[in-house]
C-alpha cells in the first residue's frame, strides 16, 4: 500500500544564465533494467507520488521528467561564442545601418535590434551555456556563486573573441560605415559612465532575478532580459550608446580603430552589474525550508 501523504520533491534548481546542468523538476533518481539490460528510462526523474483512495485501495498517480545530460565545457563554450556573435554582429550592425541611412532606424529602430537579438539567443542557447553574452554579467555571477570561477576565463575569452569576428565581419561588409557600430559618449565622459553604470545595474538585476531565483517566471527569461535592454537603450542610447557591455564596444572599437572613452565601457557595466547582482541579492526573499511544494512545478530553462 502505498503512504496516503505526497512524496515530498527535491526544490527546484535554477538552471537559467550561470547555472548549467540543473534537472527539469526534482524527484527519486529511479535506476530500473529489463533482462539484466538497461532501460531507455534509467535518464527519468521519476516519481512524484500521491494517493489517490479508492473504495478498494489507493492507486498511485506519478509523474516523471527526464533529467538533462551533462553538458561539457567545450559545448558551453562553443555556445556562448555563437551568440555573442548573433548578438554583437545583430547590435553593431543595425547601428551602422542606421548611419548608412542617415538615421532612419531611429532610436526605437536600434533599442528593438538589440533587445531582440539578445532575446533569440537566450532562448536559443540560454539551456546550453547560459547565455551570458557578456563579461559583466559572468562576472557577477561568478562574485554570486552562481557561476565557477573556473570557467570565467574561457567565457571571457569566447565572448571577446566573437565581438572581434563580428566587427570584423561587419567593417569587410560595410566598410567605410562601420564608425556606426561604434559607442562612444556624446556628452561628457561623466555622464557617460554614470548612464551605463545605471543601465548596467538595471540589467543585472533583472536577470539576477530570473536566473537565480526559482520563484521567478524562468520561462521568460529571454523577454524579460530583452525588454530590459530595449528599456535601457531608450534611456542611454543617444548619450552613451547604451553598450551595457565591454565587449559589445571592445570589438567594433578595435575593427574601428576607434578608442574613445574605452575606459568607460570597461568599467561601468562591470561595476553596474555586480551592484545589480547585490541589491537583488539583498532583497530577495530568502528560501523557506521544508516548504510544501506541488507535485508538477512549472518548467524551468
Amino acid at each position: 500500500m502505498v503512504d496516503s501523504k505526497d512524496v515530498a520533491s527535491n526544490p527546484s534548481t535554477p538552471a537559467t544564465p550561470g547555472t548549467p546542468g540543473a534537472p527539469l523538476f526534482g524527484g527519486y533518481n529511479v535506476d530500473k533494467s529489463v533482462n539484466g539490460r538497461r532501460s531507455a528510462f534509467n535518464n527519468c526523474s521519476c516519481f512524484s507520488v500521491n494517493a489517490w483512495a479508492m473504495e478498494e485501495g489507493s492507486m498511485r498517480t506519478t509523474t516523471c521528467a527526464f533529467t538533462s545530460p551533462a553538458i561539457s565545457l567545450a559545448r558551453k563554450v562553443g555556445a556562448e561564442f555563437i551568440g555573442t556573435l548573433i548578438f554583437i554582429f545583430a547590435g553593431a550592425a543595425t547601428g551602422i545601418v542606421n548611419q548608412k541611412t542617415q538615421g532612419s532606424l531611429t532610436i526605437l529602430g536600434l533599442a528593438a535590434s538589440g533587445g531582440l537579438a539578445v532575446m533569440i539567443v537566450i532562448l536559443s542557447t540560454g539551456h546550453i551555456s547560459g547565455a551570458h553574452l557578456n563579461p559583466s554579467v559572468t562576472i557577477a555571477f561568478a562574485a554570486l556563486r552562481h557561476f565557477p570561477w573556473k570557467q570565467v576565463p574561457m567565457y571571457i575569452g569566447a565572448q571577446v573573441m566573437a565581438s572581434i569576428c563580428a566587427a570584423f565581419a561587419l567593417k569587410g561588409i560595410f566598410h567605410p560605415f562601420m564608425g556606426g557600430g561604434v559607442t562612444v559618449p556624446t556628452g561628457s565622459y561623466g555622464q557617460a559612465f554614470a548612464l551605463e553604470f545605471i543601465i548596467s545595474f538595471n540589467l543585472m538585476f533583472v536577470i539576477t532575478a530570473v536566473a537565480t531565483d526559482t520563484r521567478a517566471v524562468g520561462e521568460l527569461a529571454g523577454i524579460a532580459v530583452g525588454a530590459t535592454i530595449m528599456l535601457n537603450v531608450l534611456i542611454a542610447g543617444e548619450n552613451s550608446g547604451a553598450s551595457m557591455n565591454p565587449v559589445r564596444t571592445l570589438g567594433p572599437a578595435i575593427a574601428a580603430n576607434n578608442f574613445q572613452a574605452i575606459w568607460v565601457y570597461l568599467t561601468a557595466p562591470i561595476l553596474g552589474a555586480l551592484c545589480g547582482a547585490g541589491a537583488y541579492s539583498a532583497v530577495k526573499l530568502p528560501e523557506v525550508e521544508n516548504q510544501e511544494r506541488p507535485s508538477i512545478r512549472s518548467l524551468r530553462r
